[in-house]
Formats: structure tokens, sequence, C-alpha cells
């Protein structure tokens, strides 16, 4: 940096840092790269969400994913939605019963049961390529007297992305 190159190449540029320096240097990345070409070589995926502008992944030395961190978490659309429901409402008493209901909705193509918290019950459904199905969980729970805890859309993280394209 003393030379003030075009390009900077940084390693793992966070290892062994505490959590106040890693949002220091960051912030630092950033800034430079308003300015400068900088390529940084990681495997810590969080980090990459955080810091990068563009993303590119190679697997056996060859280039298999390029885009934006966000273009590439959606890449495949694949969401899920994390729904919680109290078992305390009439209708929800049996597990089976509302999970198929759930697999009946428009878009929705896997539904599985999941921990939920202590007071209640949770369930993992797997969406249709671009499918939003917020709108509709929603009105599934209300026409079926469920109680909604919570309702949660989850796409893919860049690691999930990253396992998926260098395991093909």
């Amino acid at each position: 940096m003393i030379h003030d190159p075009p390009i900077l190449i940084l390693d793992e540029p966070t290892s062994g840092l505490d959590p106040n320096q890693i949002v220091e240097i960051r912030e630092l990345i950033k800034e430079i790269g308003k300015e400068k070409t900088v390529i940084l070589s990681t495997h810590i995926l969080p980090e990459v969400q955080a810091t990068c502008g563009r993303v590119i992944i190679i697997s056996e030395g060859k280039l298999v994913a390029d885009g934006t961190p966000d273009e590439l978490a959606n890449r495949d659309h694949a969401q899920s939605y994390r729904i919680l429901l109290d078992p305390a409402g009439a209708e929800t008493k049996e597990k089976a019963a509302v999970e198929e209901k759930l697999r009946t909705i428009d878009g929705v193509v896997k539904v599985s049961a999941t921990e939920g918290e202590a007071d209640a019950i949770g369930f993992v459904i797997g969406a249709k390529e671009k499918a939003d199905l917020r709108r509709s969980l929603f009105t599934c729970a209300r026409d079926n007297g469920w109680i909604l805890l919570e309702l949660h859309r989850q796409a893919a993280s860049l690691e999930d992305v990253f396992r998926k394209l260098t395991r093909e």
C-alpha cells in the first residue's frame, strides 16, 4: 500500500482479528475499493457477504460463479420458509394434518417438521423457483385457525451456493 498500487490482493485479511478489528478492516477494504481494485481471497463467506461487491467462485481451477453476493445467493431462486405455530391453537394438535395442509399450497415443493421452540411447533417449507409464499402461508394459517408465531423467508446463503457449486 505504500507504493499506491492500482490493484491490492488481500489473503484472509481478517484472520485472527477480534470483532472490533474485523469491522475496522472491512470498512478500510470498502474505502480502498472505491478507488482501487481489491481482490480478497478468503474462505470466510460471511466476510465476503459483508465486504465485497462482486464475488467469483473458483472450483478446481475453473470459474463456476460470478456476480454480486445477492445475485449468487439468489441464483437458483431456492427459498425456504420457516413457520412457528402455537400448538394451543385448536387446529394444530396434529402435526401431520398441518403438514398435509401446507403441502396443498401452490408453489410448495417440500414441507418438513422441525424443532420448534419449547412452546411452538415448527415447519420448513421449500418453495418452487421464484415463488413468494408469504401471503399464501399467512392465508393458510388464518383460514385454518392456526396461531402464527413466526414466518421467516430464508434465501440461500453464499455458503450454501459455494458448497453446491464446488461439489457438483
